[in-house]
């Protein structure tokens, strides 16, 4: 193969194809992103509604004037991946880990106006789930008795009662250019750095910069774009830095493996970097789908298998090390690199006690961790640097340069706080059922009793809708509907922030009360 292809080595017809790459690229990228109009353009995670009382009193924040209009919108591929990270109150019940979808079920699909866009669609079948796609939603107010569904490979949960905004939706749409078509780009880059491994085979220096640009293209226009559209000037944001990193990684690891690797081997060569590479640059399809989303402690035990992951990825892990120590130890420089990655290990010692803040080592930083030891021409340092490169690309491309320590706030997520939660008074010792709604009151205990303290009133949720907000100590159900069940939630607010909620109280239609669970809920 190297004989018979020796005439496409060519510096000159590299350049060429280089040039016509960046072409190809530009109109793939305006195909994908740039043909329709930017205000029709959603995340998966776009929605009307946000949680809890993010949308002020009765939701005026978030609920568009015109409760009945009809928009028409596209979606990107693969939204039934982006899920809750945390357990999300829908009135008494919870979901997580999984998109958050209300409804659906009823004969004309009517979804409540805080469940992800994208992701109801989907369910719906009125988009794809691999190649995204357009459709049209048709507000609609004060819907009630949501009613859960599994479909296309999506379960909605149920919502027995009233909400102030839900939608339809429709395949129907003005809109076109809809599909999105980052796997015909994932097939095109494929083909390229195969293409560049097995036929064009340019210096390895030349290899591997081509390399970098590929994935961290591919991740930001395509496979995981920071916004929707892409924002180009913020791409190139993160792209000068990134490519100092990547020099980084040359002058301390690559350029000891891969010319040599590459060197008369271009298959060979090809499966061992290209096989990591793209697992890496594909990250949010890959590692992703582990139950671990994040290595910190809060996160370990939060699904079901993620200690049994994190366990398995420590014996992988530290075999890979042991391996590699075997090697540096053979060569005769286990003592330099046991100096510096001593040295290395106090800094994120210190990191790590720094008050207020916990380490966070984000998939991006740890290649910058990992890379310099694999600085040996052997087949497992060639695998490793592409899958290390290849997380690179991604983390930077698709999230930035996130910081290595992070303050409790920033890692919360979409969770609760752990602060103090207030206790209603009304419960089912003192609810009288026999008494009409329309002459009953909720009625809850007072604010914390300490100077400190920064709470100064209170926010209740009536069905996940924020219905009062301020210092009393009751509220009139008399407004409410006493043919559907109701549920309550309670929660402490400052002039900054709002506290965690209690779990939901429920008042069903025959008068019987339920207490909440104990502990907080968002």
């Amino acid at each position: 193969m190297v004989k018979t292809t020796q005439r496409l080595t060519s510096p000159l017809l590299f350049i060429v194809l280089a040039i016509s790459y960046i072409i190809a690229l530009a109109f793939f990228s305006r195909a994908q992103s740039f043909l329709v109009p930017a205000d029709s353009v959603i995340g998966c995670t776009s929605t009307f509604l946000r949680a809890n009382n993010q949308c002020g009193l009765d939701g005026q924040d978030c609920i568009p004037a015109n409760r009945t209009q009809t928009i028409d919108f596209r979606c990107p591929a693969q939204c039934a991946n982006v899920i809750l990270q945390n357990p999300r109150a829908v009135g008494n019940e919870k979901v997580a880990f999984k998109p958050l979808i209300v409804g659906g079920g009823d004969s004309e699909g009517t979804y409540r106006g805080d469940s992800f866009v994208c992701a109801a669609a989907q369910q719906a079948g009125v988009i794809s789930g691999s190649k995204g796609g357009c459709a049209r939603l048709q507000l609609v107010s004060d819907f009630f008795d949501f009613i859960p569904i599994t479909a296309n490979g999506l379960t909605s949960i149920g919502f027995p009662t009233q909400f102030p905004l839900a939608y339809r939706l429709s395949s129907q749409t003005s809109l076109i250019h809809c599909a999105d078509n980052r796997n015909a780009a994932l097939a095109m880059n494929v083909l390229v750095t195969s293409l560049l491994f097995l036929v064009l085979r340019p210096k390895a220096i030349v290899l591997y910069w081509s390399l970098i640009c590929i994935g961290f293209w591919h991740v930001s226009l395509f496979s995981q774009p920071f916004s929707n559209p892409p924002q180009i000037d913020e791409i190139f944001g993160r792209f000068l830095p990134a490519l100092f990193v990547a020099y980084a990684f040359w002058r301390s690891a690559v350029r000891f493996t891969m010319p040599k690797v590459t060197m008369n081997a271009p298959i060979e060569s090809c499966v061992l970097y290209l096989s990591g590479f793209w697992i890496g640059v594909l990250n949010n399809l890959t590692f992703d789908k582990l139950p671990l989303s994040r290595l910190t402690a809060s996160d370990i035990n939060k699904r079901a298998g993620g200690v049994a992951t994190l366990v398995v990825l420590i014996v992988v892990v530290t075999a890979c090390a042991i391996n590699q120590v075997l090697v540096i130890r053979k060569i005769g420089w286990l003592p330099y690199y046991l100096k510096w990655y001593s040295v290395g290990g106090l800094v994120l010692l210190v990191l790590s006690l720094l008050p207020g803040l916990s380490l966070r080592l984000h998939h991006y930083i740890i290649p910058i961790i990992l890379l310099p030891g694999t600085a040996f021409p052997t087949r497992l340092s060639a695998i490793y640097q592409g899958l290390l490169v290849g997380l690179f690309l991604n983390g930077v491309a698709a999230f930035g340069f996130d910081p290595i320590v992070q303050s409790a706030a920033a890692l919360r997520q979409d969770s609760t706080l752990g602060s103090p939660i207030p206790a209603f008074f009304t419960n089912t010792t003192t609810w009288n059922d026999s008494t009409p709604l329309l002459n009953q009151s909720l009625s809850w205990g007072p604010l914390p009793n300490d100077p400190e303290s920064p709470w100064s009133s209170f926010s209740l949720l009536v069905d996940d809708i924020e219905r009062y907000s301020g210092t009393a100590m009751n509220f009139s159900l008399g407004a409410l509907n006493a043919t559907i069940p109701h549920f309550f939630r309670l929660a402490f607010k400052s002039d900054s922030q709002t506290g965690d909620f209690t779990n939901a109280a429920t008042l069903w239609p025959n008068g019987t009360w339920v207490d909440p669970l104990p502990g907080a809920s968002y």
